[in-house]
């Protein structure tokens, strides 16, 4: 009777190595990528955050006013309607001019025109939020001169 021995060949283990190695590659290449953009869902938030914050303030200003803005810097307390607030582009700070903390790599621009909507005068606003370059996010709104 013939002894058979037992275990595995030099090219079965380098094979069920190469298997594993060429496995496991593909799993570190999904876990990289999950965890390179999982910031992504907190600076869209941070984004949203900062241009819905703008847009409601701007919004919530008289439509007109004859008195003339008071030029501040980050400043926003001297806006007193909706057209002081056209070209303002500045970094994230209250509307007394006091930056926010944590948010210095954000800034936030506002364009305001004049438009008609079914042939009632409108403003129509639009408040962009960027972090950087690569993210920004823009959010638009209407505003029209109803008497109160």
């Amino acid at each position: 009777m013939r002894n058979r021995q037992r275990g595995f060949t030099l090219v079965e283990l380098i094979l069920a190595i190469v298997v594993l190695g060429v496995g496991l590659a593909g799993v570190l290449l999904a876990f990289q990528q999950t965890t390179r953009s999982s910031a992504d869902p907190l600076v869209n938030r941070q984004l949203l955050a900062i241009a819905e914050g703008m847009l409601e303030e701007v919004q919530s200003r008289p439509y007109s006013s004859s008195t003339p803005p008071v030029a501040g810097g980050c400043a926003r307390s001297g806006f007193y309607d909706i057209d002081d607030y056209a070209g303002y582009s500045q970094g994230i700070c209250s509307v007394a001019g006091v930056p926010v903390t944590g948010l210095a790599a954000y800034a936030v621009e506002v364009a305001v025109a004049d438009v008609s909507l079914a042939g009632v005068p409108a403003k129509r606003i639009t408040v962009t939020a960027r972090r950087g370059a690569a993210d920004s996010l823009q959010l638009v709104g209407w505003r029209t001169g109803y008497a109160p």
